[in-house]
C-alpha cells in the first residue's frame, strides 16, 4: 500500500503542474496558480501520512528449529532494512521534487502580485521540515535500558514474580512470569521476565517449556543484559531434551556474538563436553 501511495504522489506531483512551458502562459491567473499550490501540499500530506504505521507485522516461526527461527528473524531484520533505506530514498526525492515545485509557484504567484519583491522570497523551506529529508528510523530500545520509562506497575510486578523466584517457588514465580509478559509484551523488562521463566520451569523439570522461554528471552532482545546467557541456556536446554546438533549449533553462536561475555567460555566448555563437530 505505501509503495502504491508512493509512485501515485511520483506521478501526481507532474499531473498538478502543468509544466514548464505552461508556466509563462498569459491565460494562467493567480487563482489557477494557488490552485495547484494547494493540491500539491495536499499531495505532499496524504504521502506523509501514509507512512505512518497501521499495525505490528507478526512472523510465523512455528514449526521450526531454535537455529532456524534466529536465522529467519535475522532474515527479516536485513530485508526490513532495505526495504526502509530503499523506502527513504525514494521519499526523499519526492520532498526534493515538491519542495522544488512549490518554489517555481511562489515565483510566479510573486510575479502576478502588484508590490511582491521576488528578492524577498528567499529559498523555500523543505517539505516535512528544515532538514528536506525524511528521518530514518530509530533503532528499537534495548530491553532493559539505564532508567526506563516502565508502565504503571510493572515494576512492582517484576519484583513480585523474582522475589518468588529466588524464594524457591518456582511454580508461582513461572506463573508471574507468564502473567507478566503476557500483560506487558514490549515492556523494558520483558526480556528478562522471560529469562527467570525460563530459569523456574527448568527447575521444575519443565525443559521443553524452558527452551522456548529462553528462546524468547533472547529474540526479544538480542542485544540485551540477558542475551548471552539466554542462548547459552537455550543451548544446554537443547542437550537436555535430546537434539544434540541443535545444541551444538546455539552454543557456537554465544561466542561469536558475545566473545567477552562469561557466557561464552561456558558455551565452549559445553560444547567440548558434547564433541560438536
Amino acid at each position: 500500500m505505501l509503495r502504491a501511495a508512493l509512485l501515485s504522489a511520483v506521478l501526481i506531483l507532474p499531473a498538478a503542474l502543468p509544466g514548464a512551458a505552461a508556466a509563462q502562459d498569459a491565460d494562467t491567473t493567480l487563482a489557477d496558480i494557488k490552485q495547484e499550490l494547494a493540491v500539491l501540499l495536499t499531495e505532499i500530506e496524504s504521502l506523509k501520512r501514509e507512512l505512518s504505521t497501521t499495525g505490528t507485522p507478526q512472523m510465523n516461526l512455528q514449526g521450526t528449529s531454535a537455529l532456524q527461527r534466529i536465522d529467519a528473524m535475522e532474515a527479516e531484520l536485513r530485508r526490513l532494512t532495505g526495504d526502509t533505506e530503499e523506502m527513504t530514498n525514494r521519499v526523499n526525492r519526492i520532498v526534493t521534487d515538491g519542495t522544488n515545485r512549490i518554489g517555481d509557484l511562489q515565483f510566479r504567484v510573486c510575479e502576478l502580485e502588484e508590490g511582491c519583491d521576488i528578492g524577498a522570497l528567499g529559498e523555500t523551506k523543505p517539505l516535512g521540515g528544515e532538514a528536506g529529508t525524511v528521518p530514518a528510523a530509530a533503532p528499537p530500545p534495548p530491553a532493559a535500558p539505564s532508567g526506563p520509562e516502565l508502565a504503571v506497575g510493572e515494576q512492582a510486578d517484576f519484583d513480585r514474580a523474582k522475589e518468588a523466584l529466588d524464594s524457591g517457588s518456582f511454580r508461582s514465580a513461572a506463573d508471574l512470569f507468564k502473567t507478566f509478559t503476557e500483560t506487558f509484551t514490549a515492556g523494558a523488562l520483558t526480556s528478562q521476565a522471560h529469562f527467570y521463566r525460563g530459569e523456574a520451569l527448568s527447575q521444575l523439570g519443565e525443559n521443553a517449556e524452558a527452551a522456548r522461554a529462553y528462546l524468547e528471552a533472547f529474540s526479544g532482545a538480542p542485544e540485551g543484559e540477558k542475551a548471552p546467557e539466554a542462548l547459552l541456556k537455550l543451548g544446554l536446554t537443547l542437550n537436555t531434551l535430546g537434539q544434540q546438533s541443535d545444541a551444538c549449533a546455539i552454543l557456537g553462536e554465544v561466542p561469536t556474538r558475545f566473545p567477552e561475555s562469561p557466557a561464552s567460555i561456558e558455551a565452549q566448555t559445553a560444547r567440548s563436553s558434547l564433541v560438536c563437530g
